[in-house]
């Protein structure tokens, strides 16, 4: 895993790259919030969406909501880089857009995207 990061407009972001999956469970989600913390001491995160695993985007399993809570609780923002277009679940998409809204949670098709949306 390596951690870059970036200056916006709206301040420091810390992005997160890496070949292998990072958030699985609950866990591997605080466990990430934890590390880039501790070393950039940014609040606002990027990754891309293969650093997820699939069945974060299967919303039956509830590991999207439960994983994105924990964000929530420990005011972290996070942004998802990808092509979410392979999804055609209508719920997945409902999410990805009212997430879109609230701004805490972005999924976007590139970083610069993503970033703008803050």
């Amino acid at each position: 895993m390596r951690i870059q990061v970036v200056q916006s407009q709206s301040g420091p972001v810390a992005v997160v790259q890496s070949k292998a999956v990072l958030i699985f469970d609950v866990q591997s989600a605080l466990d990430l919030i934890a590390t880039v913390s501790f070393e950039t001491g940014h609040s606002t995160i990027v990754l891309d969406k293969s650093a997820i695993c699939e069945e974060f985007f299967d919303l039956k399993t509830k590991l999207a909501g439960e994983i994105l809570q924990k964000f929530t609780n420990y005011g972290v923002r996070l942004g998802i880089v990808g092509d979410f277009s392979q999804y055609t679940s209508k719920s997945l998409q409902d999410f990805i857009y009212e997430s879109n809204q609230g701004g805490r949670i972005v999924f976007g098709p590139t970083l610069e995207a993503v970033i703008a949306h803050w």
